[in-house]
């Protein structure tokens, strides 16, 4: 297990938004506020680090047959344990999410890593890759939300800060109502995945210019 490069995957040469392109559903559809992006990020987070766990302990013993139905079964539960605990202790998440976290169950992000890593490694090293995942995840959602939030609707932090109504930095007058549409979904995506291409090249070049 190499935590330094599991990290590094999860966070920038794999990521799973700007490099795999997985999610795209949820990434486009709930990144129009910090609260919604933070929840989202977290709860996927947690529904890796679980389901791989569980599966990389069950993967001698889950037959090869049935492998995919079996990661979604076990998806489907920590699943529904996290759908469950939002609606009873973040029911405006829960409300502000609506059908995307019923939806992680047949997340690429969730069920590529229990076939690519987790079906394949230790279990220590399975939740270390699902933690390396979601913080990569949770940050490309939260610089999504923060451009969007802020260009669309003038605001930072909404929903946490400033009792949910989020701290107004651009006058209401003035923000792009279409950065929170679809459209600004599109855009904010590919600015995000344009910059991580850069900072990969980049970091590559450091790195041959050492060697």
């Amino acid at each position: 297990m190499d935590f330094k490069r599991q990290f590094k995957e999860g966070l920038l040469t794999k990521n799973p938004v700007t490099v795999q392109l997985l999610g795209m559903c949820s990434t486009l559809a709930i990144t129009t506020s910090l609260f919604n992006g933070l929840g989202m990020g977290l709860s996927v987070t947690i529904i890796l680090i679980c389901s791989n766990v569980l599966i990389s302990a069950l993967r001698k013993v889950i037959p090869n047959q049935i492998r995919i139905a079996a990661y979604i079964v076990i998806i489907a539960g920590f699943v529904t344990i996290v759908d469950l605990c939002l609606q009873a202790f973040l029911p405006a998440l829960s409300e502000n999410l609506g059908v995307f976290i019923p939806l992680i169950v047949v997340n690429c992000i969730i069920l590529g890593r229990a076939e690519a890593f987790a079906s394949k490694n230790t279990v220590l090293a399975s939740a270390v890759d699902g933690l390396c995942q979601g913080i990569g995840y949770t940050v490309a959602l939260v610089i999504m939300c923060v451009i969007r939030e802020l260009l669309g609707s003038g605001t930072f932090g909404g929903g946490i800060l400033n009792g949910g109504e989020g701290i107004r930095i651009i006058p209401a007058q003035y923000p792009a109502m279409q950065m929170v549409m679809p459209v600004g979904g599109f855009l904010t995506l590919g600015a995000v995945i344009a910059g991580s291409q850069w900072l990969m090249k980049h970091l590559e070049k450091k790195e041959a210019a050492k060697k």
